[in-house]
């Protein structure tokens, strides 16, 4: 089976006690069962007497256990530890630079891995590994030159993952029939691997060789139903075969199964664009753009790149939709001109949900969205949609009926209040029939809140979303955790929207927000009363909703705010004279 990475075993070493032998020589057995391998290095780690190489190396097999479970962060930390016990470890180096080039950090991994070959200049996994980092960015004849240098070093099935990746290399290089010769070389050797199928689908695709395309996203698909890379990659040749059907249902289950994929949401919205359903082509380019991924590759820069370009030409082509691509208008001395009140169309969906079915419900929920919907409409608002107690499909419904009312706005708003959580890196808001038996299920039973934040980017000018869902995750005592990665327990994790998104939290991530002694939660009730007087800019607004739960609940809440508004302009919810 290929990896995405191949890390070497280090040499044989010496245990530092007679105590914690048995352990050592189990934890660096690779002919050991996985979990019996795995409680012997912990128990290394445990012990005070173990130390240096030995320690260092438990350090490693732990955290390399954390990266196939997708727990960065908590890799990072056991690598530094075995970085202190073993400062000249390659292995240990180049574990680390792979977490963190999955987190992201690309400069600190180019460096862990630039390290590594310092300590060991004939160790593949470093030339692989960046790369792996060079084709991400793009810089294809690099990461050509990177991997072949790694597999100029390896021997034997180590070979398997540089041929594989020097075959996306070169399909991505459009050199598809090199590609599949290098895929080829690496199926004689480790013929079980699913990435040479799944990879090697989309370069038939490419190449127009759709039956032979389908064969292989169809094995992978039969061995991992639920993975939306292949899902996609299968809904890609259904759509150039012209099944419509069958690939409009593969873009949704791969989109279920994986709430921000980039290239699902593209190849759904190309489905949209050929049956003409124009409105739903848009929100789903626009959901390509809103997707918070954690890394980009190259083929996910260009998938957004090609939405951004689909999505102006289509509203290029909508004269109702035109005056979006101009942007606002400018004033003399670069300051935006406030339209007249008349002018500026403001809609808003408001969402509470309280009677959950598998935990209890919540009583504030209905009413707070009662209360804020009603003081939208008193201020103004042309169409203010309230929403209770949404299970998750009409949630979903809700939400795509409301992005199309939001393109033809200058104002969008959401507020939602209820259960909110993040697993596995992802936000997702509860909607009422969600069980949540295990983490994965918020895939497919939950909101995630790129969706909201996707509904509400259709909007001219003000694109705002406000969470009171901030509460203790009531799930986690049920839950069964199966992804191994941080759960919150309260509350939602911050976030980073682009630029022209504001996101309100009712507490500061990781914290709860509280439903109060009164019939509306300090939040709901600090936002009614603090949007509806005059000359407060949105800004300057939530700021003092701040300050006022802040002081409401003895310090026990914060809000806190995300992203940040058109800086051209400024927005009241009541201008004054």
């Amino acid at each position: 089976m290929l990896r995405a990475c191949s890390l070497l075993i280090a040499p044989l070493f010496v245990a530092t006690s007679a105590l914690a032998a048995t352990e050592v020589e189990t934890c660096r057995d690779n002919q050991a069962d996985a979990a019996i391998r795995l409680t012997a290095c912990n128990a290394v780690i445990a012990d005070d007497k173990a130390a240096g190489r030995p320690k260092a190396f438990a350090h490693w097999y732990v955290a390399d256990s954390l990266l196939k479970k997708r727990d960065y962060d908590g890799a990072v930390a056991l690598l530094n530890k075995g970085l202190e016990l073993d400062p000249d470890s390659a292995l240990v180096l180049n574990a680390r630079g792979l977490a963190y080039s999955n987190r992201g950090e690309e400069e600190k991994a180019l460096a862990d891995y630039d390290a590594a070959l310092q300590k060991r200049p004939n160790f593949p996994s470093p030339h692989n590994n960046r790369g792996l980092i060079y084709m991400r960015r793009g810089e294809l004849q690099r990461a050509y030159d990177e991997i072949m240098i790694a597999l100029s070093l390896n021997s034997g099935t180590n070979r398997a993952l540089n041929l594989y990746n020097l075959g996306r290399v070169q399909a991505l290089r459009k050199q598809y029939d090199s590609a599949l010769a290098y895929f080829a070389e690496a199926k004689q050797l480790t013929p079980e691997a699913w990435q040479i199928p799944n990879y090697r689908c989309t370069v038939y695709a490419d190449m127009g060789r759709l039956d032979e395309a389908l064969a292989d996203c169809n094995e992978v698909l039969a061995q991992h139903p639920k993975w939306a890379g292949p899902l996609a990659w299968r809904g890609n040749v259904y759509r150039l075969k012209g099944n419509l059907g069958a690939a409009l249902k593969d873009y949704n289950d791969a989109i279920k199964f994986s709430p921000n994929f980039v290239r699902a949401y593209v190849g759904r919205a190309q489905v949209h664009e050929a049956r003409k359903d124009m409105a739903a082509a848009r929100a789903d380019y626009r959901s390509a753009g809103a997707a918070l991924t954690k890394v980009d590759d190259y083929e996910t820069t260009q998938a957004r790149a090609f939405a951004r370009e689909r999505l102006a030409a289509l509203i290029a082509a909508d004269p109702s939709l035109r005056n979006q691509a101009a942007g606002p208008v400018t004033a003399p001395g670069g300051k935006a001109a406030p339209p007249a009140a008349a002018t500026t169309r403001k809609v808003a969906l408001i969402v509470g949900n309280g009677a959950y079915k598998s935990v209890p419900r919540l009583d504030n929920p209905p009413r707070d969205a009662k209360l804020i919907a009603d003081t939208l409409r008193g201020l103004g608002f042309q169409t203010v949609t309230l929403a209770s107690d949404l299970d998750r499909d009409r949630f979903f419904a809700a939400l795509r009926d409301f992005g199309r009312e939001a393109e033809r706005s200058d104002w969008a708003v959401v507020y939602f209040a209820g259960h909110g959580m993040e697993i596995g890196g992802v936000n997702y808001l509860i909607p009422v029939d969600a069980k949540l038996a295990a983490d994965r299920d918020a895939e497919n039973q939950a909101v995630a809140l790129e969706q909201v934040i996707a509904a509400v980017s259709g909007a001219r000018k003000l694109r705002l979303v406000m969470l009171d869902a901030c509460r203790d995750n009531p799930f986690e005592q049920t839950m069964q955790h199966t992804i191994a990665m941080k759960l919150v327990g309260k509350g939602l994790s911050n976030i980073e929207p682009e630029a022209g998104f504001m996101v309100v939290y009712a507490a500061k991530h990781g914290e709860t927000a509280l439903d109060g002694d009164a019939l509306n939660s300090p939040f709901a009730t600090a936002v009614a009363r603090e949007i509806k007087v005059p000359k407060v800019e949105v800004r300057r607004l939530f700021d003092i909703v701040r300050d006022d739960v802040w002081n409401a609940t003895n310090r026990r809440q914060q809000p806190f705010s995300y992203g940040s508004l058109p800086g051209r302009e400024d927005f009241y919810f009541v201008a004054g004279n």
